[in-house]
């Protein structure tokens, strides 16, 4: 993972704060990730694509409105394709401003937050029962965010660091985006169901990301031929490109029952 050209300068020799140093890069690191992730290879960011991601956090844009912002570029990108491919961040920069500015809009004339957090460590909020464009009332929303963060840690407290050390930092990160959302969703200007459902989807792909990546070739390979096997009597009769979404779908299906990886799509609500 590539260092921002910014660590090298005297501003962030002035942060003397623990936290805040690494809340400062894993804000680089996790957009970094996110990037790299949706273009398929690998590719240093740029000195301009730093630049940007440095505007970006000195505008105040939420980490999440960011991934947000990167993954609906990506998804525009693909329903869609071009002949040329996404070589920059700055491909994703009017997404994510306009992310960010939706965001702002949301908050002006918001009142005060109205959450609290329960004995049970679950989030109450009296900010309305019923989330922006989502048949699911907040309160559930939020406790379903709530449990999944909480489950997240425990599955990553229980991996080994040494063998599983990759889905051990993924699980943690995953977790702490969680966390950002469940406040940002908790307040008075709570975002809609509908993005959130996008920033969740977000996380778990690089969740499922995580999951491939931790099994070695081996057990993969018995996990692909039980999937295989259990399909072959409908596979005739399917779609390749239904029956390439089923397969995927039911090979991570396993490999999150697994490890015991909670799905955090508000359908699982």
């Amino acid at each position: 993972m590539t260092q921002p050209p910014s660590t090298r300068n005297s501003k962030l020799e002035t942060r003397n704060s623990v936290p805040e140093t690494r809340n400062y890069f894993n804000y680089f690191t996790e957009i970094e990730d996110t990037f790299v992730r949706r273009r398929g290879k690998h590719l240093l960011l740029s000195s301009m694509d730093w630049a940007l991601i440095e505007s970006w956090k000195e505008m105040g844009v939420p980490l999440h409105i960011a991934l947000r912002g990167i993954e609906q570029a990506f998804d525009s990108y693909e329903a869609k394709p071009r002949k040329r491919s996404v070589k920059t961040l700055l491909y994703c920069q009017e997404e994510v401003e306009a992310q960010y500015a939706e965001w702002l809009e949301t908050r002006v004339g918001a009142s005060e937050p109205t959450a609290d957090v329960n004995s049970d460590g679950a989030i109450a909020t009296t900010a309305g029962d019923a989330a922006p464009s989502s048949p699911f009332a907040r309160p559930a929303i939020l406790r379903h965010l709530n449990r999944v963060r909480a489950e997240l840690k425990t599955v990553a407290d229980t991996l080994n660091e040494k063998t599983a050390a990759g889905l051990r930092e993924a699980l943690t990160r995953a977790a702490g985006l969680l966390e950002e959302l469940e406040n940002d969703f908790a307040g008075p200007a709570g975002e809609s169901a509908q993005k959130l459902e996008v920033s969740l989807t977000g996380i778990e792909r690089m969740l499922n990301e995580a999951l491939r990546s931790s099994m070695g070739p081996e057990s993969l390979t018995a996990h692909e031929r039980e999937v295989k096997t259990q399909l072959r009597p409908y596979k005739s009769h399917m779609e390749p490109a239904a029956y390439a979404l089923t397969f995927e779908n039911l090979l991570l299906k396993r490999l999150r029952d697994q490890f015991g990886v909670p799905r955090l799509s508000l359908f699982y609500l």
